[in-house]
């Protein structure tokens, strides 16, 4: 995973994490949301996406 998709999954992350605590999600849809944050948030730490892997897709600069 490159450095800017997993700067732009961080900013994704926290977005999600502020909306969802603000409260402008509720419900289902804030949980969701915590969900994808976390899931955003472990994957641009660790740097590897299972679902990149599963079709193919490498965002690192090559060279």
């Amino acid at each position: 995973m490159g450095k800017s998709d997993r700067t732009l999954r961080v900013i994704g992350a926290i977005i999600l994490a502020v909306l969802a605590a603000t409260g402008v999600l509720t419900g289902t849809l804030a949980t969701v949301a915590w969900i994808v944050a976390a899931v955003l948030l472990l994957t641009s730490l660790i740097g590897f996406c299972p679902a990149y892997k599963l079709i193919g897709l490498d965002t690192r600069k090559k060279g």
